[in-house]
């Protein structure tokens, strides 16, 4: 086995601290499609305790996606890509990703048999068939070409997470995870993702990252000055404090954001008398409260 293949395989088992995506596409750069999945990601991140570290967005365009997927397989332990994956001519980045790393494409067998079983015939293609060569044939095809490292086992490399799909989960240089554009796609696969995730998690049981809001009716600029208190006594604890603004809503939000639970819940009655707030479930749990309700 060569380095760059044991450094793969390493990759592979290594724990998971931190975390990017990403989202490949010019529908997205164009204004055609409105990205969620990278909404999603972070959101699983944050469930899971993981560092979402970076989101970037860009073209389907060969040399952006080598140079992306080469920079973040190095810097970051977990990464996504989202979109590029389907059957017709842009759809480059399965062979990008695979030129970054110096990977042929090769027919997966097994993802040839589950598509054959899960997908259903088009209507605008009623005498499709796998056994007679066509454009529709080769479209299909295209979808099943992925990069694979010889050196390495194939089963670390091509994930079944659902049994209800034919998508696999290309994982290239251990640790780059390659996954389709459509949502629900997107977000199916990474749910079945997820149990192969958690033993590899600084917290195995995945207990995830813990928020803390507070709403509050002072302006930011009232409350910047003991926020920046707050944070210099909450940040070496791990505590981020963050300020959002809502506008037109009348009220703000300030958020803790950590993994010491108890040491946050402590902190709530300080952040609640100085910013003259109440801690929430939701940031618009408060927004019809009054001030005599606050102080009742």
């Amino acid at each position: 086995m060569t380095s760059s293949s044991a450094a793969s395989e390493e990759r592979t088992r290594r724990m998971i601290h931190t975390a990017a995506a990403l989202i490949i596409g010019d529908e997205i750069l164009n204004g055609k499609t409105v990205d969620s999945n990278s909404a999603y990601f972070a959101k699983l991140c944050f469930s899971l305790g993981i560092n979402l570290k970076r989101i970037e967005v860009i073209a389907d365009d060969e040399s952006e996606i080598i140079e992306a997927v080469r920079r973040m397989s190095d810097k970051y332990d977990f990464v996504v890509t989202s979109g590029g994956i389907g059957p017709t001519h842009d759809d480059i980045t399965y062979a990008s990703i695979g030129k970054a790393f110096d990977l042929k494409l090769k027919l997966h067998d097994d993802a040839l048999r589950r598509m054959k079983k899960l997908s259903k015939p088009h209507p605008s293609q009623p005498n499709f068939s796998y056994d007679v060569p066509s454009p529709a044939l080769e479209a299909k095809l295209r979808m099943l070409r992925l990069p694979i490292d010889t050196e390495r086992e194939e089963e670390s490399q091509v994930l079944f997470v659902d049994e209800g799909l034919w998508v696999p989960i290309s994982v290239v240089n251990g640790n780059i995870h390659i996954l389709p554009g459509v949502p629900r796609l997107f977000t199916q696969l990474l749910e079945g993702l997820k149990p192969r995730l958690v033993p590899r998690l600084t917290d195995p049981e995945g207990k995830g990252i813990y928020r803390v809001m507070i709403s509050t009716p002072m302006a930011e600029s009232a409350v910047a000055a003991y926020l920046t208190k707050l944070a210099a006594k909450a940040e070496p604890r791990g505590i981020k404090v963050g300020s959002y603004p809502r506008w037109g809503k009348g009220r703000n939000t300030v958020t803790l954001v950590g993994r010491d639970k108890e040491y946050m819940d402590s902190l709530v009655p300080e952040v609640e008398k100085n910013v003259q707030g109440i801690k929430v479930g939701k940031e618009d749990e408060a927004d019809d409260l009054n001030a005599e309700d606050l102080e009742s």
